[in-house]
């Protein structure tokens, strides 16, 4: 039972206010800084693979592992979020991303670096998935756009991270960029929970009390309808791992140089947010499930491209374009859910989707690499990709296709 400053809380904030816009202000920086976790091993990719003398899958399983404790932490922090708040769970994620930073700077061997990243991965949970689902109990009218705009934190740490950590490393060396991303999250973070935490007040995130019903139904269980949504999230992010997790190390390959490999991923990250803020405000028009695959089939499109063309203007061009079009799939997933589950399990069914988007990351990433060590080659790899976009697409379009005769029967 809820105490009753509490319920004086929750009574006095109102949904699209002007404090629900400063509260997503806050939330898109703290989910921007705090999104380092997903980029900088894809950065320092190549020198630690060089400094250790291994290959390339054999590296590529630090990523796999930020995945993973970035997929399993959010779950957990969702479940925090639902019952405590955001601001518990974000203060126990900043501090495992600044103890991760710091234990991977003084690394000694690969495993060692690989296992810190599981910390790191961990850390940065909190700021995409339980973020997503808290900022959806703060609107109703703008519910899509304001979950995409807190995912796209993740994308403005893409886009400003990789030159960032290319910089320190070339300056400094990897392990002293590692020590000082620790330190500056340990101080930067703290402070605009902060903020969040004084615009929150004691109603933390209980405003899902008074949340409206699911928009939809789809006439499915939730567990079996968390189960699909699963199963797509793993088959599209299987796809969109091997640009993002490989384009640094492919321009290498090609000769180009890791530097603009760093900036096509920079690139890449900038115009997913204008691909994740779009697709916030096309899903309150359209719903979820339709901006979702229009996603999906416009990311299988710039996967095509990377098998044709491979020239330096080529890949900046292709890199936009891939950024574009794939940039509001993940967010979509919390909008489906917000809008066929209830709100009072939002953060966690949230996360457990998204966990399986970590998988789907996770796996893609170092198949990629797999692939890579086998054929010399990023072709099969893309090929590789272009399958599993696939069934994301059938699964999407099974989906879409029960919720219009769900409308039309009922």
């Amino acid at each position: 039972m809820h105490a009753p400053s509490d319920l004086r809380a929750s009574a006095a904030f109102t949904p699209d206010s002007g404090q629900a816009w400063v509260r997503l202000a806050l939330a898109l920086v703290i989910g921007s800084i705090g999104s380092v976790g997903m980029w900088s091993v894809v950065v320092v990719l190549p020198v630690v693979q060089a400094e250790f003398g291994v290959t390339r899958g054999a590296v590529s399983l630090a990523f796999t592992l930020t995945m993973a404790g970035f997929g399993l932490g959010g779950v957990a922090t969702g479940r925090i979020t639902d019952r405590f708040g955001i601001v518990p769970a974000m203060g126990s994620s900043i501090a495992l991303l600044a103890v991760g930073y710091i234990v991977a700077g003084l690394s000694t061997t690969l495993w060692q670096f690989i296992l810190v990243y599981l910390l790191i991965g961990l850390g940065t949970s909190a700021t995409f998935a339980p973020l997503m689902a808290e900022a959806s109990h703060w609107f109703e009218r703008y519910r899509g756009l304001a979950v995409t705009i807190v995912a796209s934190g993740n994308y403005v740490g893409g886009a400003i991270w990789p030159p960032l950590v290319n910089w320190g490393v070339q300056s400094l060396g990897w392990r002293s960029t590692h020590i000082a991303i620790g330190i500056f999250c340990a101080v930067a973070m703290p402070i605009v929970l902060a903020l969040l935490r004084a615009q929150i007040g004691g109603a933390q995130a209980r405003n899902h009390d008074s949340a409206p019903p699911p928009r939809i139904d789809l006439a499915l269980s939730t567990n079996t309808l968390t189960a699909l949504l699963c199963v797509a999230s793993i088959s599209c992010c299987v796809a969109m791992a091997m640009p993002q997790v490989h384009i640094v190390a492919y321009c290498g390959d090609l000769g180009y140089g890791v530097a603009r490999g760093a900036e096509m991923l920079s690139l890449m990250m900038a115009f997913g947010v204008v691909s994740r803020i779009g697709s916030g405000y096309l899903a309150d028009r359209i719903g979820g499930i339709r901006t979702l695959l229009i996603g999906s089939v416009a990311q299988g499109f710039a996967l095509l491209f990377y098998l044709f063309f491979d020239g330096l203007t080529s890949l900046y061009v292709i890199s936009a374009m891939f950024g574009l079009f794939q940039g509001g799939i993940v967010p979509s997933y919390a909008i489906i859910v917000r809008e066929s589950m209830p709100a009072r399990e939002a953060a966690t069914r949230v996360g457990i989707v998204i966990l399986a988007s970590v998988v789907g990351m996770s796996f893609g990433g170092w198949v990629s690499g797999v692939i890579f060590d086998a054929s010399g080659s990023y072709a099969a790899a893309f090929l590789n990709g272009l399958l599993w976009n696939a069934l994301n697409i059938t699964i999407m379009v099974a989906l879409l296709i029960r919720a219009r005769q769900r409308l039309v029967t009922a």
